[in-house]
């Protein structure tokens, strides 16, 4: 299907029936990605956009995981956190965007203050939901053997809860993809989603293409790169599981 989109689309342009303007031919446009992926323009915006991605993430990652084993564990803190995380989680990430370009201003900090924020809800909420559905043997076994309750949390808890943490880490990793680009079209001089919108502004519709066309393969090798990690990383779980099923 996306292969009859794409010829369409190539005799559309070539043929008149598309603007030329706005819909370059399909050839132009991977002869254009050639050309700033070879002169390295491309891959340094994208460099950036990873490492802001990174950031964001890996601070939502230390914050959800570990806030969310804590109120998953104790009861009291749950009940007392809940009702801020129900009030602040349905706040959509760009609208905070006003208030953290007003207190960080348009630079690094901004963009990874908003995507460590839009990624922190599915993280921490699974992450509880992973704990409170720790089974009560496995913590039964735990006080019979006295584990403290740290203990309990990284030898019980954490990795019974692991499968949750991972899911949440999974849509986390799609929320600070669109995170980043969105807050490098605001205010930024670099990053993939600049060269977009800064190909737009100038009218070079090939860059502009050619940027959207490296977008879609890095979000497809982001998704693929963690399942691959998830499947190894939860293999010891699948097995578990299936060993307790025989």
């Amino acid at each position: 299907m996306l292969l009859l989109l794409l010829v369409l689309w190539e005799l559309g342009s070539r043929g008149g029936w598309l603007p030329i303007r706005f819909f370059p031919p399909v050839t132009a446009i991977l002869a254009t990605f050639a050309r700033v992926l070879a002169d390295g323009a491309l891959p340094a915006h994208l460099g950036m956009t990873l490492l802001r991605m990174a950031a964001g993430g890996v601070l939502a990652g230390l914050v959800g995981v570990g806030l969310g084993l804590l109120m998953g564990y104790v009861q009291g803190l749950h009940r007392a956190l809940r009702p801020l995380v129900e009030f602040l989680r349905p706040m959509p990430p760009v609208a905070v965007l006003p208030a953290l370009i007003l207190l960080l201003g348009i630079g690094e900090r901004m963009k990874v203050a908003v995507i460590a924020f839009g990624c922190v809800w599915p993280i921490l909420l699974n992450t509880v939901d992973g704990v409170r559905g720790v089974h009560p043997i496995l913590l039964e076994v735990a006080r019979n053997f006295r584990f403290s309750h740290g203990a309990t949390l990284r030898k019980i808890v954490f990795p019974a809860a692991l499968p949750q943490i991972m899911a949440g880490l999974r849509v986390s990793l799609a929320i600070a993809f669109i995170l980043a680009l969105v807050s490098e079209m605001v205010g930024a001089t670099s990053g993939l989603g600049f060269f977009i919108i800064f190909a737009q502004r100038s009218f070079r519709v090939g860059e502009m293409y050619a940027g959207m066309v490296l977008l879609a393969i890095t979000g497809y090798a982001l998704n693929a790169g963690f399942l691959w990690v998830e499947g190894r990383v939860l293999a010891w779980h699948r097995e578990s599981a299936g060993a307790v099923a025989v």
